[in-house]
């Protein structure tokens, strides 16, 4: 019988120095896990980063990689989030013959907006959870976008 492979987000904070992002990922390939997002930002007012990591793997395998990332030295704090709020960002730029009027209706309804109009382009940004984001990014490609960056997920336990 084979564990199902879930979801997960971890969010790890550490020391602030060079090399533990590459400790923290050699955790992951090293079992063969893929890092579906990643998310670095320093803690504010200290010597501290977190890390906010999507993967997939089952109970066990992410219990495994817990334990391993509580034994790395600049680790403070891990967590492996349950009852949270997540969100996720993404910037898309639309050719400007697009019907602005109908793009910023779609953004505001993704909890985003037009942020940049410029000569040839409109530039839109949205932060939702991601499965809404995945379902803006699905509606918006009649609008023909020409370059699509979507960011990491970031979390907080409720």
């Amino acid at each position: 019988m084979t564990e199902s492979s879930e979801r997960r987000v971890v969010s790890v904070i550490v020391v602030n120095e060079a090399s533990v992002l590459s400790r923290i990922t050699n955790l992951f390939s090293g079992r063969g896990y893929n890092i579906t997002s990643l998310t670095v930002a320093p803690v504010p007012d200290s010597k501290y980063s977190r890390l906010t990591i999507v993967t997939s793997g089952s109970v066990r395998v992410i219990e495994q990689i817990t334990k391993q990332l509580h034994k790395l030295i600049p680790v403070l704090r891990v967590y492996e989030h349950t009852d949270i709020v997540e969100k996720e960002m993404a910037l898309v730029k639309f050719p400007i013959s697009e019907n602005i009027t109908d793009i910023d209706t779609l953004c505001q309804a993704y909890n985003g907006k037009i942020v940049n109009v410029g000569e040839n382009v409109i530039i839109t940004m949205i932060a939702d959870e991601p499965a809404r984001v995945e379902n803006f990014l699905k509606a918006i490609k009649r609008y023909n976008p020409k370059e699509i960056v979507r960011g990491g997920a970031v979390a907080l336990e409720r």
